[in-house]
């Protein structure tokens, strides 16, 4: 089997990303030998996660994948300073050069010194050797000996001068080291190949697709709606998130709402004992009952906590990109555009005193994006400003959507409550009165022109038991509502003209026989 020494690039082109993690797929052309040959492919991640790895041959020349597997190895750092190093590096790396030329510098001198030293001991013998022989250079001798004594005083002060910056650039590269081993650690890098044994039963070009899982990436739905009139243009966008190591540059994006790390099976059941007793004598002649709050249940799934958009109300959406995108590695939220639509939209000026005194203006229209919309956070674009940021509900093709595009300030909203309580002597019901007295005000300015439809709703209770009864007083109320559904909301469609004021009244009354308790 032959082995190759070069590493033949994979790059990137295909990416699913799912919930928490991305499904990566790679494409590359390799030159194929006749026989059994293993090939290096890469670079790759080092988080793809190896029994993922798929490789498969395509194309009409018989070969076959015999072996696939990721191979890892540390690779330390470079010894130049990269363009990503900190400034602690950097500065690290401008000591040692320092140091090292201030060492230079010493050896130099210090070879210099030894060699006037050596010059200095022949003259000296020199002189001695004259004297013996009567020879007298008094002249010649004194000037020798003073340029000697003062090339070497030269060199001894250049010599103390190099060593005390050397010492005093030694001391700041230990302190410096010091500080970056205690704010930097430094590992080495983590680098991961392909190596790929292949059979081929003739030498050729094949084509090559691999794919694996990868942790460290995430995608959550947004969007932008601009409401302009009678219309509304939303835009759905992903945004994405990625640190697997390696970028993704021109890719085919698809994302998926499918959670291939949470397990299929089903949990497993406990026992669940029921007893049965017999009721006291006071419990059967009383009924107890409790005022309680419901959340009326909608079409869509229920709402998690955490990052919106997680949730497909049981089954997988996919989305995709409609041309190559390109995210880096940077951990970063990346927006990518998905879709856009412009429909009619209905738009309602709605309030609810109960739960708030603003009045908001509300949008409704029909998701015409061909796909379902995932909850998320949406952008509001109004009279061409933005005008804050919202939740986008669960909707499913064509299905109506409504969303909120903020309060009116020149709106006000009081809410005024009165209960009464009478109880019949001879039957022992008691009959509960309430009254919502609602004051809506409008405050326009100069030139506005036109009333503005406000819709109120409010709610009376739902029984369930037949002991107790709930009737609403339509001759009591001013005005007659518009409108009462199975749930106990009642709607009113108010007409306010500027600067005007309305009351609305509602009247409801809660009837109980005697037997029942806790009222």
């Amino acid at each position: 089997m032959s082995t190759s020494t070069e590493t033949v690039p994979l790059p990137v082109t295909a990416v699913s990303c799912t919930e928490d993690r991305a499904h990566v797929e790679r494409t590359a052309v390799l030159e194929l030998r006749a026989g059994t040959q293993r090939l290096r492919l890469g670079p790759v991640s080092a988080l793809a996660v190896d029994r993922t790895l798929h490789a498969e041959l395509t194309g009409d020349r018989p070969a076959a994948v015999l072996d696939a597997r990721i191979v890892r190895a540390w690779t330390p750092r470079g010894p130049l300073p990269a363009d990503d190093d900190s400034a602690l590096r950097r500065r690290t790396t401008e000591l040692e050069e320092e140091h090292g030329d201030l060492e230079q510098r010493r050896d130099r001198l210090r070879t210099r010194l030894d060699v006037l030293g050596r010059l200095a001991t022949d003259l000296l013998r020199e002189i001695g050797e004259g004297a013996g022989f009567g020879e007298a250079e008094r002249e010649r001798w004194a000037r020798e000996l003073d340029r000697v004594d003062g090339e070497r005083d030269a060199h001894g002060e250049r010599l103390r001068a190099v060593e005390a910056q050397a010492a005093a650039v030694a001391a700041e590269l230990a302190e410096v080291r010091q500080v970056m081993d205690l704010t930097e650690t430094e590992p080495a890098e983590l680098v991961a190949h392909i190596e790929l044994t292949v059979d081929a039963s003739a030498a050729g070009p094949a084509g090559l697709r691999l794919s694996h899982l990868t942790p460290c990436a995430v995608w959550r739905p947004a969007y932008r709606a601009e409401l302009d009139g009678d219309s509304l243009t939303l835009e759905t966008e992903a945004v994405v998130w990625q640190r697997t190591g390696e970028d993704w540059s021109d890719v085919r994006l698809t994302l998926s709402t499918a959670r291939s790390a949470r397990a299929a099976e089903p949990p497993l059941l406990g026992e669940d004992r029921l007893t049965l007793q017999d009721r006291t004598a006071a419990e059967r002649r009383t009924v107890h009952v409790d005022l309680r709050e419901e959340e009326i249940a909608e079409l869509g799934p229920a709402g998690v906590l955490g990052l919106p958009g997680v949730d497909d109300g049981g089954e997988v959406r996919v989305l995709r990109s409609p041309a190559p995108v390109s995210v880096p590695a940077d951990g970063r939220a990346h927006r990518v555009p998905l879709s856009s639509f412009t429909a009619p939209a209905r738009r309602e000026y709605a309030c609810a005193p109960e739960l708030s005194p603003l009045v908001s203006q509300v949008a409704r229209f029909d998701n015409l994006s061909g796909h379902a919309l995932l909850a998320g956070p949406v952008d509001l674009i109004r009279g061409g400003g933005f005008g804050g940021r919202g939740t986008l509900d669960f909707a499913a093709p064509g299905a109506p959507v409504e969303l909120a595009f903020g309060s009116r300030d020149d709106h006000r909203v009081l809410r005024e409550t009165e209960e009464t309580r009478d109880t019949s002597g001879l039957t022992q019901r008691t009959v509960l009165t309430r009254t919502v007295r609602l004051r809506l005000s409008r405050f326009s300015a100069p030139g506005e022109h036109g009333d503005r439809v406000i819709t109120v709703r409010e709610r009376v209770p739902v029984s369930e038991v037949s002991a107790v009864e709930v009737r609403l007083r339509r001759d009591a109320c001013s005005p007659a509502p518009d409108a009462i559904d199975a749930d106990g909301i009642v709607r009113w469609d108010v007409p306010l003209a500027p600067g005007g004021r309305r009351t609305v009244t509602l009247v409801y009354d809660i009837s109980a026989s005697g037997k029942v308790s806790g009222l």
